[in-house]
C-alpha cells in the first residue's frame, strides 16, 4: 500500500470526522427532537397513528437508513478526493505479506 503525506491523511481525517459528526447530529435531532414536539405533533394523526408516534417508529428508522447510504456516498468522493483507492492498494499488495 502505498504512503500518503501526512498532512494529506491529516485532511482526509478532519474531512471524514466532520462527516461523522454531522451524521450524528442528524441522527441525535431525529431521535431526540421528535419528543421535544410530541405534544403538538400527537394532535395530528398519520395512518391511524399519532403524528409523534409515527415519526419516533419509522421515520428516525427510516432517517438512519438514508444516513447510511448518505455515508457512503460521500465517503467514496472524500476516498476519491484524496487518491484512497481500495482496488488500487489490494492490487499494490497482491499476494505480498509483510510482518508488522
Amino acid at each position: 500500500m502505498k504512503k500518503i503525506e501526512k498532512s494529506v491523511a491529516d485532511a482526509y481525517f478532519r474531512a471524514r470526522t466532520t462527516m461523522i459528526i454531522i451524521y450524528l447530529a442528524i441522527g441525535i435531532l431525529v431521535s431526540y427532537g421528535v419528543v421535544l414536539f410530541a405534544e403538538p405533533l400527537s394532535q395530528i394523526a398519520f395512518n391511524g397513528f399519532p403524528l409523534h408516534y409515527y415519526m419516533g417508529a419509522q421515520g428516525a428508522i427510516l432517517t438512519f437508513i438514508i444516513l447510511l447510504f448518505i455515508n457512503a456516498v460521500v465517503s467514496d468522493k472524500i476516498d476519491k478526493k484524496y487518491g484512497i483507492d481500495a482496488k488500487r492498494n489490494e492490487s499494490i499488495s497482491a499476494g505480498k505479506t509483510y510482518d508488522h
